[in-house]
């Protein structure tokens, strides 16, 4: 694709990008995920959704890409045991304690690059959450805007940071379906109110430096 992986833009060599073009890719992937889910008779379950398999063409369209390790699900069946696949970081909880690949897996990987998006981020060590999290239960969430964003839509921003801790619900069935997440990314929704103990305390305790990278136990 002749503008690479949205990874190498968020932490590599390729230019940052805007805030619309951001938005412009996360409402893509989600289309994606979507027809994925419910376009056709079988569901596809990508398992391995990340920052690095979301492509982006000469006018920056989404591309998810990289379906090796996808699975086929009947509509009839919700999980499919299978080995742990994906990428640490990406991966949902659940998923690798009982081995079971479900949509609601695809959605918390989504859940994590939109955090990505927004914050700018790598996701280590579960500090992408956990500072969206805080900052979240603070009614302060558009504080994790990537600094290197000049400028941006806080509405929007609040949106995408919102929906990424929603699908990241450590309660794999409280997760929205790509269905919903796009509505409320296209404002044909509104933004959902998630209840301050979705995550149980307490969180391991987190600390933002002055440049807005996370460090967890004394490491970023």
């Amino acid at each position: 694709m002749p503008n690479g992986s949205l990874e190498s833009h968020l932490h590599g060599e390729k230019p940052t990008l805007s805030w619309h073009v951001r938005y412009k890719i996360a409402i893509g992937l989600e289309s994606a995920l979507q027809y994925l889910h419910e376009g056709e008779e079988q569901c596809v379950l990508h398992r391995d959704i990340k920052s690095d398999n979301v492509l982006l063409d000469l006018d920056f369209t989404t591309k998810l890409c990289d379906f090796g390790v996808s699975k086929l699900v009947d509509r009839g069946e919700r999980t499919q045991t299978t080995m742990v696949v994906g990428t640490p970081g990406y991966l949902a909880p659940e998923y690798m304690q009982v081995q079971r690949a479900r949509k609601e897996t695809d959605m918390y990987c989504f859940g994590i690059v939109a955090l990505e998006i927004c914050r700018g981020r790598r996701p280590r060590n579960g500090a992408l959450v956990r500072v969206v999290w805080q900052l979240y239960l603070g009614g302060i969430v558009v504080e994790a805007a990537d600094a290197r964003l000049e400028n941006f839509d806080a509405n929007e921003m609040r949106c995408l940071l919102t929906v990424g801790l929603w699908c990241t619900n450590p309660n794999h069935s409280e997760r929205p379906t790509a269905e919903q997440v796009l509505n409320v990314l296209q404002n044909e929704s509104p933004l959902p109110d998630l209840p301050p103990d979705m995550y149980p305390p307490p969180l391991p305790p987190l600390e933002i430096d002055t440049v807005g990278s996370e460090v967890v136990d004394g490491s970023r």
